[in-house]
């Protein structure tokens, strides 16, 4: 059995990982040093190793840890690990900011949720609220080999598709490519774009509209304009008086350079502010 490592076990998304790890194929080992997420492990059934007893001697090494830990983490555990061994990140952020400690003898592999579409449907209703993915929807990932080889990367996908299931599809590209996805696209773009229509809700709410009616109201619209936008309804399209609307709203709140965000040097700027 490959033997597999993780790192932040009882953190926020090591203890979702964790839940599809627990029953796996693998033979796992978990690292945890916060209270509170030894306890939460503790509550699953999981005890925490040490560090010095399951890194030298795991086959993969997964940095279960946020964004701005994953320098230090990184450089403490990489030199600790095996020659020839694999080591996996859930961002691409650390990597493309150049801050994971960096081996010529070991792999590494970067894989990334999709969560589950707004598109996707579950033949059981109560799989539609697993809205992070992970649990019981569908969704897909994205995976990358950042230095390896095709074993390397297929050793990882598997991994992935167990961390991350039930999948749907794992797409194969760059660590760069997923720098374009996060944060650019999905986070400093659409996170921003859909902030501002949360706030837009909260405002005409505070102008008298009913609570409940705006956000059904809005909600609602936001289903058909997606599905329009996003070619859900082959052959649809707004209307006369929406596209009207929709091009007096670009002119008055939409910066006509918003795709800088998408600039390498823009991308390089987002991910060092994150990291």
């Amino acid at each position: 059995m490959i033997k597999v490592t993780l790192v932040g076990a009882g953190g926020k998304m090591g203890m979702r990982l964790t839940h599809n790890l627990k029953n796996a194929q693998y033979e796992m080992t978990y690292l945890e040093v916060s209270l509170a997420g030894i306890e939460r492990l503790t509550e699953k059934g999981i005890t925490v190793s040490q560090p010095s007893v399951t890194v030298p001697f795991a086959d993969v090494v997964i940095l279960a840890v946020p964004d701005v830990a994953l320098e230090k983490v990184s450089a403490t555990f990489i030199p600790m690990m095996k020659s020839g061994a694999l080591v996996v990140t859930l961002d691409p952020a650390a990597a493309l900011a150049g801050k994971l400690f960096d081996r010529e003898d070991v792999a590494y592999f970067i894989t990334h949720p999709t969560h589950p579409s707004i598109f996707n449907w579950e033949p059981i209703e109560a799989d539609m609220h697993d809205h992070f993915g992970g649990v019981s929807a569908k969704q897909s990932i994205v995976c990358s080999i950042m230095k390896g080889n095709d074993d390397d990367y297929a050793k990882g996908e598997e991994l992935a598709r167990t961390f991350y299931g039930p999948v749907l599809q794992a797409h194969k590209i760059t660590v760069e490519q997923m720098g374009l996805l996060e944060p650019a696209l999905v986070e400093t773009l659409a996170s921003t774009c859909v902030y501002v229509i949360r706030q837009g809700l909260d405002e005409v709410i505070k102008r008298g509209v009913p609570a409940e009616a705006a956000r059904d109201f809005l909600l609602g619209h936001l289903r058909i304009q997606m599905a329009v936008l996003f070619d859900e309804l082959p052959g649809a399209v707004f209307s006369d008086a929406a596209n009207k609307a929709l091009q007096r709203g670009l002119k008055e709140f939409i910066r006509e350079d918003w795709r800088k965000v998408f600039e390498p040097d823009n991308v390089k700027d987002q991910i060092i502010s994150i990291t």
